[in-house]
């Protein structure tokens, strides 16, 4: 049964290497399900909630890409638009959580809209590549500056806006311990690297007295809280406009990176350098974020750790379907989930934040007009705690110093409606 709906052979691979592929995918990003709900948590989410939400939306959002689409491609709630959802949409603009679910909900339709009409390719052509390169530094920096603050290296200052820490305080510590510690593990080719950081650094604080065992194993928690708690009417507000994007283009530009760099490694691409199931592909991912909306949690999308899975000899959907089913089983192990501290999972924040920030080594340095968008994205979302705003400068400022340069010809459509409706929103729309 299993060979004639994954066509194994074909594929050349066999169930044995599907499931070793599986379990390597699984330990190489199943820090989310520690990560996601300590995140989500601060922006006043039931922990336990959000727990069994992003396992249930890691699980359906696998299912779907393994049984629909037949790729052996990983889906969770996504690092960084987590990040966004707590600390620059609910903490930083003053919406509820639930508007916030709303907007995430909204980014998924449009994702499955643009990926049912095929106009995927129009979107992502009409968005220069220096602004995705841009954008995707600038969520590295914002991940940094969150893992900093959380263990207590970047503190508030009063005459300089931020200052260092005490380097000396257990969170400080901790926090760069499981940071070196899973950068060595990296590059050692470490399966699960970063999740032996959070374990390592959490059991340590607890030998130490600086954090408490809440347990290994229970019964999931209640996912009551937040299950259907979006507040789509909330979200339909203009200044909403930009998060929905920031949701929306960041989930697409991740995904389609995504599904490009697992389909070469795996060998999955056609002659043309094309995927084939594309469409169906965009349609799992897209369907997961508005599943996991529902559920209770941040936008679900593609992980490029599948590529781990993919190297260890997973090549059809059945990869997928067995990190689905690691992703069910790890519901019992909320206690341990909930004794995971915030400095445990700062480093984990670093790590992404260096592979993240990487991007800036692609980017034109010698056509300002080229960079000088980069860095304004790059810089602006850790500064103001919002990706939708470092998004909207960026757009912003590449249409006007192209089009003062000359080069306006060179800007498509699409840039100078973005930018004109992030203007209205910045000037008019207040």
């Amino acid at each position: 049964m299993l060979e004639r709906y994954f066509q194994l052979k074909a594929h050349n691979t066999s169930v044995r290497n599907e499931v070793v592929g599986g379990i390597t995918t699984f330990l190489t990003m199943a820090y989310i399900i520690f990560v996601n709900p300590s995140i989500l948590a601060q922006a006043g989410m039931d922990q336990g909630a959000v727990f069994v939400a992003t396992c249930l939306a890691a699980a359906i959002g696998c299912l779907i890409m393994g049984l629909y689409a037949n790729y052996p491609i990983a889906l969770a709630p996504g690092m960084g638009l987590n990040a966004f959802f707590t600390y620059g949409v609910v903490l930083g603009m003053g919406y509820s959580w639930e508007q916030a679910l709303g907007a995430v909900f909204l980014s998924g339709i449009l994702f499955i809209f643009i990926s049912i009409f095929r106009i995927r390719e129009w979107v992502i052509n009409a968005i220069p590549s220096s602004l995705k390169l841009g954008i995707a530094a600038g969520i590295g920096l914002f991940l940094a500056m969150i893992a900093l603050q959380n263990s207590g290296i970047i503190v508030k200052n009063p005459a300089t806006m931020v200052s260092l820490g005490d380097l000396s305080s257990p969170s400080a510590i901790y926090g760069l311990l499981g940071f070196f510690v899973i950068c060595a593990l990296s590059y050692l080719n470490v399966t699960g690297a970063v999740m032996i950081g959070i374990l390592l650094v959490t059991v340590l604080s607890m030998l130490f007295g600086q954090n408490e065992f809440g347990g290994l194993v229970s019964a999931p928690p209640s996912i009551a809280p937040t299950f259907l708690a979006m507040d789509i009417e909330g979200a339909f507000q203009i200044s909403m406009l930009s998060v929905i994007f920031a949701f929306f283009f960041v989930d697409l530009f991740d995904t389609s990176g995504t599904l490009i760099g697992v389909g070469q490694r795996g060998k999955l691409l056609d002659k043309d350098g094309n995927l084939p199931r594309l469409k169906k592909a965009l349609l799992a991912d897209s369907s997961a974020t508005v599943v996991g909306a529902a559920l209770g949690t941040s936008s679900t999308t593609s992980y490029i750790e599948s590529a781990s899975g993919v190297a260890a000899g997973g090549r059809t959907g059945l990869t997928a379907v067995v990190v689905a089913l690691l992703f069910l089983l790890s519901l019992f192990f909320a206690p341990l989930a909930g004794s995971i501290p915030a400095y445990a999972t700062a480093g984990a924040l670093m790590y992404v934040a260096v592979l993240m920030t990487s991007s800036l080594a692609h980017v034109d340095w010698d056509d300002i007009t080229e960079a000088a968008p980069v860095l304004i994205a790059a810089f602006t979302m850790p500064l103001t705690y919002s990706i939708a705003d470092g998004i909207a400068l960026s757009f912003i400022s590449y249409a006007v110093i192209k089009l003062l340069s000359g080069q306006g010809k060179k800007v498509s459509l699409a840039v100078y409606i973005l930018a004109a409706l992030f203007i209205a929103k910045f000037f008019i729309f207040v």
